[in-house]
């Protein structure tokens, strides 16, 4: 290979008599024989990008299954014929290209003056013993340290004795003589680290083109445009510090042809683009998506430094034990403590009327239900699985029915299980407005079944599976247990009576809200006409905000009629009110059917999590209800407020019936939601049971 690569520098050299135009000549040539490789790697890079969503997806799907994503990944690549081990030939035929142009370079007398091969063996004695070289130091680059000496006479004498061997060596040191090594000035068999002077400007030269060349890539190579920042910045690292040493360590020519190779890359892949543009074959905006969301699991999948050992111990046991329990029947996921109240009336009538075993996965270390468990420890199998482990665990899902309150399956991190196609996934609302406006689009798209609270949220699961290309999906009547729970309490709970009427304001965790927008004005407005008010901030809120509402804790502080309540340990405070006042928040329709006491709304902007909400065609209940069970008032319009307040509090007979009608109206199963809901999901148990008896046969 390195004999036709000299008899190509010959060539080229010979054409213009001059080395640095030879070599430019040379790498030109190099990239024209191998265009057809090129065209191939283009194509090949292509395909890789092309295909590279779906092995996101895969990834995704089977997220640290490595035997599994190797499976899948294999049969991707047999269906789209890629073979990934095809990539490296380019890349060992470039190294392959560069180490035989050192060579070349580095034997001038050779390719260049095309002396006989015998005569520069014993040249190269004469300069070894001329210079004191040890035979084991005898540098690579020995003939260009020849032709160095014969152009300045150096040992010339001690060359021309090997005239009695060599009748024509006259004529060949003449030929050596002739071989012109400059270019702009530049000796271009000098070696910078040696040389100095403005010779040490051609490794920073060569930096920069391979700067120049990285960058270019990173937006015109489809594959490198397509790699990680670490990807892209790694490849601009390596290949700035191998110029960087080229241009310092290896004789000059080697650096020019690095920099001519390339500056002519760059033109080559913009050429290239024109002729076969990736964006005729690639889905960017797939690969953007699957891109991100890939990342987002492996940014969730380091977080397991915030786990105390305790917690880690625990987490590693319960998902041990979880899978060494074979035919589990029915799975709860709670993503925290506070939310067993979604389940508790369904869960209390299952292990009353049943005797299915309840395996309930939690997030929260501290979750109610470890208590629970150590009390009915046959009934109940409770497991701690934080976040990030629970992606794997519901990809390796075999139970019959998960039930979930959780929107978003299948959308982001958690996943349907990929072991077990047939489980019967339940989602549970855990709030009685409009789904479709108050959670993402498509959030629940992958449930089999979707429990409606009542007939808003049934219409709007109706006309989002037409939409949405949904015929599987189940919709069942349920209604709202925590409603019901809350009802029942509050029934038998004691009633304080007061002359001065209690009014609350609790705003909303969202963009402009009450205390964003209008709370010091409201507080203005009303304090002074005889109410107490509670100020009962979101949790999160407070949580941000901490400083906001210490503030106004010390701004009212002397005043007995005003409270801000940052304590949120019980609902008391809530039902106590005699009114509420809120924007978006759900405590609104939570305080309105449980006490059929009105709401004042504060008109703040909408809590919009679906941009396509307006699709289906149904008006979101959270908008119409409003003027059912209360009043409006505009944030920048509060002069009347008090006003209305006032007629809200003294027209609460007509707004209890005005209540009790949309709640009767509207609602499902009221008082046995829970009943009703867990009867679903027993014979959903059932079924799956005796279809596997049936398969078995």
């Amino acid at each position: 290979m390195i004999d036709i690569l000299g008899k190509i520098m010959y060539f080229c050299y010979n054409i213009f008599n001059n080395y640095g135009i030879g070599i430019i000549l040379f790498t030109l040539l190099s990239k024209i024989i191998l265009l057809p490789l090129t065209i191939w790697v283009q194509k090949n890079s292509i395909k890789m990008v092309k295909i590279q969503p779906e092995i996101n997806k895969i990834k995704t799907k089977y997220f640290k299954d490595k035997d599994r994503i190797a499976e899948e990944e294999s049969v991707l690549y047999k269906k789209e014929k890629y073979n990934p081990l095809l990539s490296i030939i380019p890349l060992f035929i470039q190294i392959a290209l560069l180490l035989g142009l050192i060579s070349v370079i580095n034997q001038p007398l050779k390719y260049i003056a095309n002396i006989d091969r015998n005569l520069i063996k014993d040249m190269t004695e004469v300069n070894v013993k001329a210079n004191n070289i040890k035979e084991d130091e005898i540098p690579s680059s020995i003939e260009v340290k020849i032709l160095d000496e014969i152009k300045t006479g150096k040992n010339i004498d001690k060359y021309l004795e090997l005239k009695e061997k060599y009748n024509d060596i006259e004529k060949d040191i003449d030929k050596i003589k002739k071989v012109n090594t400059k270019f702009l000035g530049i000796d271009l068999s000098k070696i910078a680290i040696e040389t100095k002077g403005i010779y040490l400007l051609l490794p920073f030269i060569a930096g920069l083109s391979a700067l120049l060349l990285s960058l270019a890539q990173n937006k015109m190579n489809v594959l490198q445009s397509a790699q990680g920042n670490a990807g892209k910045y790694g490849t601009l690292l390596l290949s700035v510090g191998i110029s960087l040493f080229l241009g310092f360590y290896v004789v000059a020519g080697v650096a020019l042809y690095w920099i001519a190779s390339n500056m002519l890359t760059i033109v080559q892949q913009y050429i290239l683009n024109l002729i076969i543009n990736p964006k005729k074959y690639v889905d960017y905006e797939e690969l953007e998506r699957t891109t991100k969301e890939l990342k987002e699991l492996e940014a969730l999948d380091k977080g397991t430094g915030k786990l105390s050992p305790e917690e880690k111990k625990k987490e590693k046991e319960d998902y041990k034990r979880f899978f060494s329990i074979t035919n589990k029947h029915l799975v709860f996921y709670s993503e925290s403590n506070g939310f067993y109240k979604y389940y508790k009336s369904i869960i209390e009538y299952i292990l009353k009327h049943t005797k299915i075993t309840l395996h309930y996965i939690t997030s929260d270390y501290n979750d109610n239900i470890f208590k629970m468990e150590k009390e009915m420890p046959n009934r109940i199998k409770a497991y701690f699985i934080t976040e990030r482990k629970l992606i794997t665990l519901m990809m390796k899902m075999d139970a019959d029915v998960v039930v979930m309150t959780m929107p978003d399956l299948e959308n982001f991190h958690i996943k349907r299980s990929y072991v077990r196609k047939d489980i019967e996934y339940v989602y549970i609302p855990h709030g009685m407005n409009s789904l479709n406006m108050c959670q993402r689009t498509s959030s629940m798209d992958h449930y089999d079944t979707v429990f409606a609270c009542g007939k808003h949220q049934r219409e709007e699961f109706e006309k989002g599976n037409i939409v949405y290309n949904l015929p599987n999906r189940k919709i069942f009547d349920w209604g709202y247990s925590l409603l019901d729970d809350m009802r029942e309490e509050y029934k038998h709970s004691k009633k304080k009576e007061s002359k001065t009427k209690t009014v609350l304001i609790a705003p909303s965790w969202q963009k402009d809200n009450i205390v964003d927008l209008c709370l010091d004005e409201l507080l203005e407005k009303l304090k002074g006409h005889d109410y107490k008010i509670i100020v009962r901030p979101h949790p999160q809120h407070v949580r941000h905000g901490k400083e906001r509402f210490e503030q106004l804790k010390k701004q009212y502080e002397n005043d007995k009629t005003i409270e801000i309540q940052t304590d949120f340990s019980s609902n008391n405070t809530v039902f106590d009110a005699d009114l509420v006042i809120t924007d978006w928040s759900g405590i609104a329709f939570e305080y309105a059917f449980t006490t059929f006491k009105p709401v004042l709304f504060i008109d703040t902007p909408m809590k919009v999590m679906n941009p396509e909400y307006k699709r289906i065609e149904v008006e979101p209940f959270n908008i119409w209800v409003r003027e059912k069970i209360g009043k409006i008032e505009k944030p920048d319009k509060l002069d009347n407020v008090n006003k209305t307040v006032e007629y809200l509090l003294n027209n609460k007979d007509k707004y209890k019936k005005d209540i009790e009608k949309v709640l009767n109206d509207y609602f499902y199963n009221i008082g046995t939601s829970g009943e009703v809901g867990a009867k679903y999901i027993i014979e959903c148990v059932q079924k799956k049971i005796k279809d596997k008896k049936e398969s078995d046969k």
